[in-house]
Formats: C-alpha cells, sequence, structure tokens
C-alpha cells in the first residue's frame, strides 16, 4: 500500500465532446489510473455492461443510497438519476491510485465543493454546430433539446481548472494527457 494518496480527476462537459474516448483512451495507455463506475437508474444500453459501464440499479434501491449517504455526488439527468458511489472513489485514491470521473457538469461541481483537491476538466467542441453534428450521427434523441443543457454547461466552464478543446482527437488526447502528467507532478514538478 502506498503513503501517496491519488489524484482525482474529474471530466466533465456537454454530451458528444469525446470525454468517453479521451479517458478510455488514456486509461489504456496509462495503467495506474482507474475509471470510478457511476450508478443510474436508466437502462443498460445493448453494448454496455454492469459493473463495467454503469452500476444499474432501480430507481428504489437509488433513492436507498441517496439516504444511507453513499454518494459523493449524485443528479437527476433527463428522467433518471446518476450518481457516484463514494467507495468507488475514496477506496482508490487511499490507496495511491488516480481516479478519473466522467459526470456531468453540475456533478463535477459538486466533487469540487466535497473534495477541493479534484481537477476538473472541461471538454468541449470546437463549436455548437460541430456538437449538434456528433449528437445527429450519434443518434441522440431531443437534440434541442440537449443543446439548450449545453449553453447551461458551458456558461460554467470558468469553475474548472483546465479546459480541452477536442477539434482534432490527437491533439486533444496530447492535451488532456499533459493536464493528467502536471497534475501528479505537483506544483513543483
Amino acid at each position: 500500500m502506498s503513503n501517496k494518496k491519488g489524484h482525482l480527476f474529474v471530466v466533465s462537459g456537454p454530451s458528444g465532446t469525446g470525454k468517453s474516448t479521451l479517458i478510455e483512451r488514456f486509461l489504456r495507455e496509462d495503467g495506474r489510473a482507474r475509471f470510478s463506475v457511476s450508478c443510474t437508474t436508466r437502462a443498460r444500453r445493448e453494448h454496455e455492461k454492469d459493473g463495467r459501464d454503469y452500476f444499474f440499479v432501480g430507481e428504489e434501491k437509488f433513492r436507498a443510497m441517496i439516504d444511507e449517504g453513499s454518494f459523493l455526488e449524485w443528479e437527476e439527468v433527463h428522467g433518471y438519476f446518476y450518481g457516484t458511489p463514494r467507495r468507488e472513489v475514496a477506496l482508490p485514491l487511499a490507496e495511491g491510485i488516480d481516479v478519473l470521473l466522467d459526470i456531468d457538469v453540475k456533478g463535477a461541481l459538486s466533487v469540487k465543493a466535497a473534495c477541493r483537491e479534484a481537477v476538473l476538466i472541461f471538454v468541449e467542441t470546437a463549436s455548437m454546430d460541430e456538437l449538434r453534428r456528433r449528437l445527429s450521427i450519434r443518434g441522440e434523441k431531443e437534440i434541442e433539446k440537449r443543446m439548450e443543457r449545453v449553453k447551461e454547461e458551458v456558461e460554467k466552464k470558468p469553475l474548472f481548472t483546465y479546459v480541452v478543446t477536442n477539434d482534432k482527437i490527437e491533439k486533444a488526447y496530447s492535451e488532456f494527457r499533459s493536464i493528467i502528467d502536471r497534475a501528479r507532478r505537483g506544483p513543483d514538478g
């Protein structure tokens, strides 16, 4: 067991900006960090696996977890509940393992309020038109409703430690990686 505490990286931004792509690549290449799996009440999508992508739970169980104080943060989004289990973050950090969260903007700010040392990374696209295009390609429903939420999320961007613009994936990944490396070195590194 390490005496050094791990770093908490909170990756957030509008849906469709490439957060998952950046995180998945980083985790494949790094080996010193882990992804914090969130809980949700929404149905599992065909490509998702319980315990890897999310912990899929019923609303009754989710509400019980809220009452038990099991979540570092939780939110209701588009009619479903999402939350970050405290154990998914606290245990690896205590063992010196870095943890990456992929959560919405409001949740990211809640985590920062609870964990002042958390590093918040906001991921965005180069333009609203590009984001709308990506959401269309993904087959997202209610794109205009989602775009309204994007405006609210972008307003919170100045509250984040870093901003990565994902217009070219290699450039965005390089910037994402260097943010994590810099945080790991600390203020003097």
